[in-house]
């Protein structure tokens, strides 16, 4: 019989040269409890220019915030302070 071959893992090769660091939620540090759908200012650097609500790698934001980022951000949709699309 034939021995099992090992199995060795594979990795990608690096794109970047040096890791990036994460990026702290801004909300944690300015110790907001609640994000508000009506500051629209706030809102708009978490959605893109095209509309879509961007993910937590990109905003840097803990899970607990960004999903209050989304509720907020559909909330504002809603009621016009924000725009579904752009284009």
């Amino acid at each position: 019989m034939a021995q099992p071959k090992e199995r060795t893992t594979r990795r990608r090769p690096s794109t970047r040269e040096a890791p990036t660091r994460r990026r702290s939620c801004y909300f944690c540090k300015e110790k907001i409890d609640e994000v508000d759908y009506k500051n629209s200012n706030q809102l708009r650097r978490y959605v893109s220019e095209k509309g879509k609500i961007r993910n937590r790698r990109v905003t840097g934001a803990c899970r607990r915030h960004q999903r209050q980022v989304a509720v907020a951000v559909k909330r504002a949709r809603e009621m016009a302070l924000l725009p579904y699309v752009t284009g």
